[in-house]
């Protein structure tokens, strides 16, 4: 019998002017994370081969012991869905694709389907679930937008934080339930907002 299942998904710490790990100030963010992950008690700990998705996840990790970090490719930095101008609203249509196309890297349609089937929807067996990703911004986007079931193009529009928490409640009896999304509370003031746009914030 399927059961419930808790996705804890953060976007990595901020990272070092080189990306190959963190900056003083993404090392405080995913310290803080860790704190707020280890109230929530989750079972495992998955992150995506990035350098900076490693050092958030191995830093904040120090909070969760007993736990190991399980590397990802599924939990990568994703073009989850590069749309087509037929599938976007005409009005909006020139704005997102000028920037899906400046956007580094390429759709990779194995590894989103592999994230589907990894991290969304209910455990297909055993007790209830908790489970934390630490992954990048369009790959937390592309699983929320999945979990309302909007179109494969609305992650574009959502855009968490560095360090940010989306919670996704996977009943196994029910729709898929988001109840947080781009949570900054466990984070104090001066470590807010990196990485969010400007023109977004409250």
């Amino acid at each position: 019998m399927s059961a419930t299942r808790h996705l804890y998904l953060a976007r990595h710490a901020e990272a070092g002017p080189d990306h190959g790990g963190l900056s003083a100030t993404g090392e405080r963010q995913a310290h803080a994370l860790g704190r707020r992950l280890a109230a929530l008690a989750p079972h495992t700990l998955h992150c995506g081969p990035s350098a900076r998705a490693r050092a958030t996840a191995h830093t904040l990790s120090h909070h969760l012991p007993g736990i190991q970090v399980q590397v990802r490719a599924e939990a990568g930095d994703l073009i989850p869905h590069a749309p087509t101008r037929a599938q976007l609203p005409p009005e909006h249509a020139d704005r997102i694709l000028d920037f899906v196309q400046g956007v580094d890297g390429a759709e990779e349609p194995d590894l989103t389907r592999a994230a589907l089937e990894r991290f969304a929807g209910p455990c297909l067996q055993g007790p209830e679930r908790r489970e934390a990703v630490i992954t990048h911004a369009f790959t937390v986007g592309f699983l929320l937008a999945h979990a309302l079931g909007a179109p494969d193009w609305r992650w574009v529009s959502l855009a968490p934080a560095h360090a940010s928490l989306t919670v996704i409640r996977y009943p196994h009896d029910a729709p898929a339930s988001p109840t947080v999304y781009n949570d900054l509370s466990h984070l104090p003031e001066e470590l807010r907002w990196s990485g969010f746009p400007e023109h977004l914030r409250p």
